[in-house]
């Protein structure tokens, strides 16, 4: 009966989202970009914005929803988690740079679709906080339902990377390891000795690419990976929290011409807010979370305001599967912390994380030509009272509260406390990754 409750969910809410061309009718649109507009329509076609505007007949064949009353905003994203991958941290070395969380995703991750119950369509899933310079990300589409990994890829999405600064590379590698960095002088020399490698990296090759000498350097990922990160190709997503690191970083930064950094935590940029913005530096905040290590004692509920009226990028992030499910009520904090508008709220959950991310050409606002990404509300996004009612990326309804199998749970129990990790139990020898779901998963393959 579990192994049915599962494959039925999936089976529904693959039907669910099969259609790609929907009007959403009588809504009250909250643009981002260009104001609220009410009683207004939104139509999409093949995945994409094609019209708003008050009126619209619907085209033949295309679905339908009546969202009298309620309020249609941009598809939310989160510029900070880590769904749709198992593994976090390849903490092998404090610069591994040549890993990238991309080649192993999982469509499969229920945390997807519980981020979908909460209107965000949009992920970045990062590596871990372990390493100086950790591995590469992956932006994905949050497209639940579908079956194959590469799916979940946001095609186009710039290249980013994980650095961190602080007490956790410190503790896994100087106090676990005895390796640099033991302490912040010694991550500042990581950051310089990992650039300067790269830099004499990428001479090599421009060397040999000019005539200079004959013979090729030998290729070193973690070495192409440094070298692209000084072209520009590739953004920089940096854990980080006191204010005297992030000084730290922008200095090894502006040393090397590298421009495009997203400071994310950055519980202290209150301090450097100025500095920051002078920088054209990014910031991914909490909106009131701290305390829960040292270096994270020194913070305040202002933080996101302070960032945002010095002129700075900012947008509020999870970093939790729990946490990722009511975004939108992290963004109204800033209302009680700051006084921001509507529009100033929300923009740090959809235009703002779209920018840090290099994807606002395609999300973060309802325009003409977008993604056709939406979270349908009943009420306003910033009510205590709002729920989400339906999920739409690219055109398809990727979550439905009036189709909602459970939460797409094996066994349903009402009162079942959902932990944030997967645990993992003995079932006649084998681990639960592959004892207690064996069978599922061919099941429902050979099913579809």
């Amino acid at each position: 009966m579990k192994r049915l409750l599962f494959i039925l969910s999936f089976v529904i809410i693959c039907h669910v989202g099969y259609s790609q061309d929907i009007l959403v009718k009588n809504g009250t649109l909250i643009t981002i970009t260009d104001g609220v507009k009410e009683n207004t329509d939104i139509l999409i076609r093949n995945g994409k914005i094609s019209q708003i505007a008050k009126g619209i007949k619907a085209p033949s064949g295309v679905e339908v929803i009546d969202a009298e009353g309620m309020y249609i905003m941009p598809g939310i994203i989160d510029a900070h988690s880590h769904l749709g991958i198992d593994a976090v941290n390849e903490a092998t070395d404090p610069n591994t740079a040549h890993v990238w969380v991309g080649d192993a995703l999982n469509p499969y991750d229920v945390g997807i679709y519980r981020a979908l119950a909460g209107g965000v369509t949009t992920s970045h899933a990062m590596h871990g906080s372990a390493n100086a310079v950790g591995g590469q990300c992956e932006t994905i589409k949050h497209r639940w339902g579908v079956h194959d990994p590469e799916e979940l890829r946001m095609i186009g999405a710039p290249r980013t990377i994980k650095f961190a600064l602080g007490e956790n590379p410190m503790r896994v590698h100087g106090e676990g390891r005895g390796l640099t960095p033991r302490t912040r002088m010694g991550m500042e020399q990581v950051f310089r000795k990992s650039f300067a490698d790269g830099q004499a990296y990428m001479d090599a090759w421009n060397d040999y690419n000019s005539g200079k000498v004959k013979t090729p350097p030998a290729y070193d990922l973690k070495m192409q990976t440094m070298a692209d990160i000084l072209k520009g190709e590739i953004l920089i997503h940096c854990h980080s929290y006191r204010a005297d690191e992030i000084l730290m970083l922008m200095d090894v930064l502006s040393d090397y011409g590298v421009k495009n950094i997203t400071f994310q935590h950055v519980n202290e940029g209150f301090k450097v807010a100025p500095e920051l913005a002078a920088f054209g530096a990014h910031a991914s905040v909490f909106s009131d979370w701290w305390a829960y290590k040292f270096e994270v004692y020194y913070s305040t509920a202002y933080n996101a305001t302070i960032l945002a009226k010095n002129g700075v990028v900012t947008s509020i992030n999870s970093d939790s599967r729990e946490l990722i499910r009511h975004l939108y009520h992290e963004a109204a904090k800033t209302q009680k912390y700051g006084d921001l508008s509507d529009n100033e709220a929300l923009k740090m959950i959809t235009i703002n994380p779209a920018i840090q991310l290099g994807i606002d050409k395609e999300v973060g606002s309802l325009e003409k030509g977008k993604d056709g990404d939406l979270a349908i509300f009943n009420k306003h996004p910033l009510s205590i009272y709002a729920i989400p009612q339906k999920t739409i990326v690219d055109g398809h309804i990727r979550f439905d509260i009036d189709n909602d199998m459970d939460d797409i749970r094996l066994d349903v129990d009402p009162t079942e406390t959902i932990p944030a990790y997967i645990e993992t139990q003995s079932h006649g020898g084998h681990s639960c990754g592959d004892g207690c779901m064996q069978g599922v998963a061919e099941h429902l393959l050979h099913k579809h």
